[in-house]
């Protein structure tokens, strides 16, 4: 094995998939990351989170890499898959990441930050929603992007573990919706 096989190896990623199942497409994070479960490479791990997303901190700490999903509020398009690398930008603040928590994913990683305790790479997937409710279920159009991103995570995850940390740059663009 070459050194940089073992450095890749050895870059830890981490893969959270955050909201609520209980409230149609706010679960949309949550199901990503089980349609991920036992396909992505040795050594990623794979969280879902459907609590406070403070507790978030304390998941990514020690890991190189995030890769966050999460449901966005509808803008018009529900199902639209939206990827932000946040090497190179903030979130829009026009993306509304929903929460019903007081801190929602975009505070969280501000905070972290601010903390100095988020990973160098984060890469957020915002899936748009269309119906929040207590007790409804995920939009087809939500569903089908679901299984979308959970094949551009496949090879997001590719490219974050071979990245070049010396220049910052990833290996494979991957192309947003």
């Amino acid at each position: 094995m070459t050194a940089a096989c073992a450095d890749a190896i050895s870059r830890r990623v981490l893969v959270i998939g955050f909201g609520n199942p209980d409230r149609g497409d706010d679960g949309v994070g949550v199901l990503v990351a089980q349609n991920l479960q036992g396909r992505l490479l040795t050594g990623v791990t794979i969280l879902s989170r459907t609590g406070d997303p403070l507790s978030l901190i304390d998941d990514w700490t020690d890991f190189d890499a995030l890769v966050c999903i999460d449901a966005a509020a509808p803008m018009g398009t529900p199902g639209r898959i939206h990827r932000i690398d946040l090497a190179s930008r903030d979130l829009p603040r026009d993306l509304t990441l929903t929460s019903s928590h007081a801190f929602g994913l975009a505070e969280v990683i501000a905070l972290a930050r601010a903390l100095e305790r988020a990973p160098r790479n984060i890469i957020v997937y915002a899936i748009e929603g269309h119906c929040f409710d207590n007790s409804a279920v995920l939009t087809p159009a939500v569903a089908v992007a679901a299984a979308e991103t959970a094949e551009r995570i496949i090879a997001e995850v590719g490219a974050l573990r071979e990245r070049s940390w010396a220049t910052g740059e990833i290996a494979v663009e991957i192309k947003s919706q």
